[in-house]
């Protein structure tokens, strides 16, 4: 069946593992892809942000392919639609790119299709793809997510009144997830793994008491990836002490990199970040702000179907 109208999906950034929360912690950031959609006799992507004009304009493009295989699920077929995709969130630097353009794929599909979809079978989908529910479960859900991925059982936690401020470092280099994955271990002693399993609990607790220096504690002490990654990003190490000189209470690497995310007391982002926009000059540093509302859709209907006022 048809769609008439034009259909837009805004789904937000997303930082994942805060350090010790590795492929479990997540929170949505206000940097935002957005896509407007319209059926159409063909496939047509039109990139409204310089950026995005490197990927395939047709139904080679990601978004359209998560869109098609979200349909397939349900034994659907996606119809043809003409996408206007605009973005603020910076490719491959750690900010969820991948996960939003997932997310946007499913909500296309799930409305030209009429899946019906809940947020319980978003999230299932796009962690299955994703490997992970963190990035997705945020952009999904808005806030601060903690999600755990046992064999086919997805639970995910969403803390919407947990309150910090964000500032991000964002380097002009890009870092593929697949490098920042190559270098991971395959397994970790037991005994290492019980310290980072402690690290990670310790984070939370401490987020949620608004205990900044001991959270800022726990996420310099990761066990699970950020000692494997150092080694890929040169001056993570001088960025690190400046943001904390600046008034951090601690840092991570945002997702898999190359961004270093930095924590600040609720209230005093904007005094950090304009230290740190002194100090990187050629890095661009970004307050930002937790989303807490997450995916969000409308539906402009064309002037012809409007009724009279």
């Amino acid at each position: 069946m048809s769609k008439d109208g034009m259909f837009t999906v805004r789904v937000p950034a997303s930082t994942a593992n805060l350090g010790p929360g590795f492929d479990s912690i997540g929170v949505a950031l206000n940097l935002y892809l957005t896509v407007e959609a319209e059926q159409s006799e063909s496939w047509e992507v039109i990139p409204l942000s310089k950026e995005l004009e490197v990927f395939p304009t047709d139904d080679q493009h990601f978004i359209v392919k998560m869109a098609r295989k979200t349909a397939s699920l349900y034994d659907q077929q996606m119809p043809p639609c003409r996408l206007a995709v605009s973005s603020e969130i910076p490719l491959t630097r750690g900010l969820g790119s991948s996960a939003a353009a997932i997310i946007a794929g499913i909500e296309l599909a799930n409305y030209f299709c009429d899946l019906k979809l809940t947020n319980q079978d978003k999230l299932e989908i796009s962690a299955e793809i994703e490997g992970h529910p963190d990035n997705v479960g945020a952009s999904i859900y808005g806030g601060f997510v903690v999600g755990s991925q046992l064999g086919n059982d997805i639970d995910l936690t969403v803390l919407h009144s947990l309150e910090m401020d964000v500032v991000a470092i964002i380097p002009e280099e890009e870092l593929l997830t697949e490098s920042a994955r190559g270098v991971l271990p395959d397994s970790l002693p037991f005994s290492k793994a019980v310290e980072a399993s402690a690290v990670s609990n310790q984070l939370l607790a401490a987020l949620l008491t608004k205990n900044w220096g001991l959270a800022g504690k726990m996420m310099s002490f990761d066990r699970f990836h950020q000692p494997y990654r150092r080694g890929l990003i040169p001056w993570w190490g001088e960025v690190e002490a400046i943001a904390i000189e600046a008034g951090a209470f601690g840092t991570a690497l945002s997702g898999a990199g190359p961004t270093i995310l930095c924590l600040v007391e609720p209230g005093k982002g904007k005094a950090v970040a304009a230290e740190l926009d002194k100090a990187l000059s050629t890095m661009h540093v970004v307050q930002l702000e937790i989303d807490r509302v997450g995916s969000e859709t409308y539906i402009e209907m064309p002037a012809s179907k409007k009724s009279p006022i």
